[in-house]
């Protein structure tokens, strides 16, 4: 950081001022771009993410409910990339720069940061970081509707690829560059729209830092932040010294790339020496045809950065303190290091089991800290096609939330989405009838989809829609030969699947990946999220516990009986056998 150098004396107050308020700044941010987004994808779902990174591209601060998978690295990668293109000298004030590119980012080519230079000091010149937007755009091109194709092999079929473009410079707009990304979507309404909101936040976040930096001065500013980072590192070094020093290591696999149908497998293994901890990619699966890939710093780095603040530094705020412990070993070419033409539509498949691995690795270190794997699959279903009355494309993404794994001392959480996206939410169902041609018809949770434990794990949930016009259908579930496992003696959780009864059939098709499924009005498809995994033995789980559970229909009679050895009688009693 600028100014690392200048010994400035902070009192407490002013840290805790500057600590909580540039949090609060990413947050203001993050709710302004809920209100002013065109897509549900951003103001529903809330596929972004907001930070602020430092003038050399740390990471300094997030906002506490953006996604994980695009704060944790891609950020700070994108202005360490705008700073090799430009140079610093060339980067001004009311300068707007985007970025995409596989090579850099290493996740799909939705997720596009936006960032603004922060300047600030009397003559307004002192460059002392970056505020960033990285934003899902709802399509940029590519073969299939919302630029994911499953069966992509590389990523120029996956859309337009920007490099560190400048979008503005010097508080002017780049029509030219406006008139490229406008002409290379489906949707040119909602993302011109969502580009809007996201410039918004650059800018108003720009100009509250630039406000707190002024106030206390930029050498303060920045000291403070240094304070900061250092102290997030010490707690964390703090942390890791606790865990008994050791190589722990787990393996796992996805069912398929979507193209071949070969198992891929997930091999992590963490060295824990002193205070550092490693993780190690050497034996992770090379990079696979199909798009499930992931480049070096959109991949394996935040995997490992997720993981690690998940389990490790629960209580620190992410930022590069927080992560200056954290080490890591991969590999060019792996699943999670891939090329940067390799496809990357469905990059963060892969993602939550590769931190249920790091997770279920270090339990014999960590037995009272660790959880059963949750749900484990990005779980998507999706419908698209041209309207009928005025044929326009549409694209309606679900989200399959699911059970995440149990703990030590209670059960598992959800349904929620994956460890790997964060505080994103499903689309309410009022919205989603009201814009797309299909109805819900059934919404619950799914009975016996968490596995059984002395502590259960969390639910996933049943969806079903019929359709009220023909479509094309997406599915994409995966997990389903290694369901989330348990720990400390515990079951597996249920994985997912789609089902899918054509109108005037009998039998339904089942489904895990497939792509432009014609589906037409009367069909009914039914979405099956799975669970997490439990935490210990089943068989000490209190009575009356099961009971509750049999009662509110989270677990079957049946299950109460050959899982927990629990008899339920006719008059709702309970009994151990």
């Amino acid at each position: 950081m600028p100014n690392a150098t200048v010994q400035t004396k902070i009192d407490p107050i002013t840290l805790e001022v500057i600590r909580h308020g540039i949090i609060s700044i990413c947050d203001q941010i993050d709710a302004n771009m809920t209100r002013t987004a065109f897509s549900p994808y951003i103001y529903e779902y809330k596929d972004y993410a907001v930070g602020f990174v430092s003038a050399t591209g740390d990471l300094l601060a997030q906002s506490t409910g953006g996604m994980p998978v695009f704060v944790a690295d891609s950020v700070g990668a994108a202005v360490k990339d705008g700073l090799e293109v430009y140079g610093r000298e060339n980067l001004h004030k009311g300068d707007v720069i985007v970025c995409n590119h596989a090579a850099i980012q290493g996740q799909h080519l939705n997720n596009t940061v936006m960032y603004t230079p922060v300047l600030a000091g009397e003559k307004g010149d002192e460059l002392i970081g970056f505020f960033a937007v990285n934003c899902h755009w709802i399509d940029i091109g590519g073969s299939a509707i919302g630029s994911v194709s499953y069966s992509s092999t590389d990523i120029f079929m996956e859309g337009l690829q920007l490099r560190s473009i400048k979008m503005w410079s010097k508080g002017e707009p780049i029509e030219e560059v406006y008139r490229i990304i406008e002409n290379n979507t489906r949707f040119p309404l909602e993302l011109m729209g969502d580009i809007e909101a996201q410039l918004g936040g650059c800018f108003l976040g720009r100009d509250l830092t630039q406000d707190m930096a002024n106030k206390y001065s930029p050498a303060v500013f920045l000291g403070t932040l240094d304070v900061i980072l250092d102290q997030c590192e010490a707690a964390t070094r703090e942390k890791i010294r606790a865990i008994p020093d050791g190589v722990y290591q787990h393996e796992a696999f996805l069912d398929n790339d979507g193209v071949r149908d070969e198992k891929i497998p997930i091999r992590v293994k963490v060295i824990v020496a002193g205070d550092e901890m490693t993780i190690d990619y050497s034996e992770m699966s090379p990079q696979v045809r199909g798009c499930v890939n992931s480049g070096f710093f959109g991949g394996g780095r935040t995997c490992a950065r997720v993981g690690f603040k998940y389990l490790i530094a629960t209580d620190e705020p992410a930022n590069e303190g927080t992560f200056r412990p954290l080490k890591m070993i991969l590999p060019e070419g792996t699943l999670i290091s891939a090329e940067a033409t390799a496809a990357m539509g469905l990059y963060s498949i892969p993602f939550p089991t590769v931190i249920d691995c790091f997770i279920k690795a270090l339990e014999p270190a960590l037995p009272q800290r660790v959880t059963g794997a949750h749900f484990g699959t990005f779980s998507s279903l999706s419908f698209g096609g041209r309207r009928v009355d005025t044929g326009a494309y549409f694209k309606a993404n679900d989200s399959g939330h699911g059970g995440w794994g149990a703990c030590a001392t209670h059960d598992g959480a959800g349904p929620f989405r994956t460890m790997a996206h964060g505080d994103t939410r499903l689309i309410p169902i009022e919205l989603q009838e009201s814009m797309y041609p299909f109805r819900v018809e059934e919404f619950r949770l799914r009975q016996d989809s968490g596995g059984a434990g002395q502590w259960r794990g969390g639910l996933g949930f049943d969806k079903q829609y019929v359709l009220l016009a023909p479509c094309e259908l997406w599915a994409n579930f995966d997990r389903i030969g290694c369901p989330p496992w348990g720990v400390q003696n515990a079951k597996a959780g249920k994985s997912g699947q789609v089902l899918v009864l054509k109108n005037g059939q009998q039998e339904p098709e089942l489904l895990y990946k497939t792509e432009n499924c014609p589906v037409a009005a009367g069909d009914r498809v039914r979405m099956s999220t799975g669970g997490g995994g439990g935490y210990g033995d089943p068989r000490k789980r209190p009575t009356d516990l099961v009971a509750k559970d049999v009662i509110r229909g989270f677990v079957s009679i049946a299950s109460a009986r050959d899982d927990y050895g629990v008899i339920i009688d006719s008059t709702g009693g309970a009994k151990r056998e």
